[in-house]
């Protein structure tokens, strides 16, 4: 097994700082990750196991430290939408085409808004893709309901005559 590689002491330093700013429970684990090894010259199994990780990650965790420094620990953010057709300031501008007729209370089809979609990003889209887009932009879909819960057929024969 080769040896392990030092850390370099401005950056541990400097990831003793960032401790105390962490903004997630994620990032306080990564940064321990690196300290606890630093400081405590713990194994990666001893530190998955107080940390709760695997220690697979842990030492991914470190390899980001020695390629990037600290900013390979903080900077790991997961997720996101890496198959989206369409950035979400391009959806953003396609939805608000729709807004003005929806806001005058016209009614809105999906299937309007599936074809400007799809002549957008150049090929055919689902109709459950518009939807989450549209759900994504803080639209639902609203119709009128068929009749009043309270209706009473009787009441309204009654006025008529």
């Amino acid at each position: 097994m080769r040896p392990a590689r030092a850390f370099d002491e401005s950056g541990v330093r400097e990831l003793e700082r960032l401790l105390r700013e962490s903004a997630s429970k994620a990032q306080l684990q990564r940064i321990q990750c690196v300290l606890l090894r630093a400081r405590q010259g713990m194994n990666s199994e001893q530190i998955a196991q107080l940390v709760g990780w695997n220690a697979g990650w842990v030492r991914q965790v470190w390899a980001a430290f020695l390629r990037e420094g600290p900013q390979g620990v903080i900077s790991q953010a997961r997720g996101g939408r890496a198959r989206s057709n369409l950035t979400f300031e391009a959806e953003q501008a396609l939805v608000r085409k729709f807004e003005a007729k929806a806001r005058s209370g016209g009614l809105l089809l999906v299937s309007e808004i599936r074809s400007a979609y799809e002549q957008q990003i150049g090929r055919p889209a689902a109709k459950s893709t518009v939807y989450r887009m549209l759900a994504r932009h803080g639209w639902r879909k609203v119709s009128p309901r068929p009749r009043h819960p309270k209706n009473d057929p009787l009441a309204c024969e009654s006025f008529n005559h």
